[in-house]
């Protein structure tokens, strides 16, 4: 037997030499600079825009850094820094908030913060800015961004109203960065024309839908109706305006606009920026960023 078992070693040496190299290789690849097992756990958003700036707010604090010109499409393959050993799990952006408890930390978009009952001034560990590259926009079908109808809503977001809303309401989760709001309306638009008839914009329930519900009361006063259509995911609103089947829509920033145009050859463009929502990273299973610094 032992000598059966000696000559196996000696015939599978090379073989068994190439199979234990492989296997470190292996160890090695897990905990790079994307993952490891001894460090905590942070879930990002997946799709390319959110994930990378979800990488740039870790990398401006110190916790991570990106290659140099990495950027807004950066993604967990860019880290080549990682002294905390941050396990890195990419997740739909809706889906984040549902699955906080079972990681440590999650990266969140303030809109499905908020759904989820989050604050994201209190309740976030770390946050954005507002002076955040990322404004939420208002985008409609190219060749249609002087229209009637894109003005007038575009006037109406860009109201005192909609600016007072956002501020009373979010109190910094949501921040407007509209420079000079004005009464609601657009001078060169014909209201007398447009009077009667109805402008459909796809939105976000949390916050796009219920700031929308403000420029609706303005529109009507001219007598045009806003009809809002909620919609809860990043892909639909854009087709939907692609197809021409409603007017504009206001759930996103340009960044992942642009992205989305590449991706899938529509073609979408920013209409106005009217507001921004800080990026904030979330405690799950824990509760301060104690646990992150423990791993150093």
């Amino acid at each position: 037997m032992k000598n059966s078992i000696k000559l196996f070693f000696k015939r599978n040496s090379k073989k068994l030499a190439v199979g234990a190299l492989a296997a470190l290789i292996a160890a090695t690849a897990l905990t790079g600079c994307s993952s490891s097992s001894s460090g905590v756990s942070i879930a990002v958003p997946n799709d390319t825009t959110n994930e990378a700036r979800a990488l740039l707010l870790l990398e401006h604090n110190g916790y991570i850094k990106l290659k140099d010109g990495a950027g807004i499409t950066a993604t967990i393959k860019d880290i080549v820094e990682n002294p905390y050993n941050i396990t890195f799990k990419e997740i739909e952006a809706a889906q984040l908030p549902n699955t906080l408890k079972d990681q440590d930390y999650a990266v969140i978009n303030s809109n499905y913060a908020i759904q989820a009952d989050l604050n994201p001034v209190k309740d976030s560990l770390l946050i954005e800015d507002s002076s955040s590259q990322y404004s939420n926009i208002v985008a409609v079908k190219e060749g249609s961004e002087n229209s009637d109808k894109t003005k007038a809503l575009v006037a109406a977001l860009e109201s005192k109203d909609v600016a007072n809303y956002i501020s009373q309401t979010y109190n910094g989760a949501v921040v407007s960065v509209v420079e000079n709001p004005g009464d609601g309306y657009d001078s060169s638009v014909n209201y007398d024309a447009l009077g009667g008839q109805t402008i459909t914009v796809a939105a976000s329930p949390t916050p796009h839908a219920e700031i929308l519900k403000v420029a609706k009361e303005i529109l009507a006063k001219k007598n045009v109706t806003l009809d809002i259509k909620e919609f809860t995911d990043y892909v639909q609103p854009n087709n939907v305006v692609d197809s021409g089947e409603v007017d504009a829509n206001y759930f996103q920033h340009k960044p992942y606009l642009d992205d989305f145009n590449a991706q899938n050859k529509t073609h979408v463009v920013s209409a106005a920026a009217i507001h921004v929502e800080p990026l904030g990273l979330y405690g799950g299973k824990q509760s301060s960023l104690d646990a992150i610094k423990a791993t150093k």
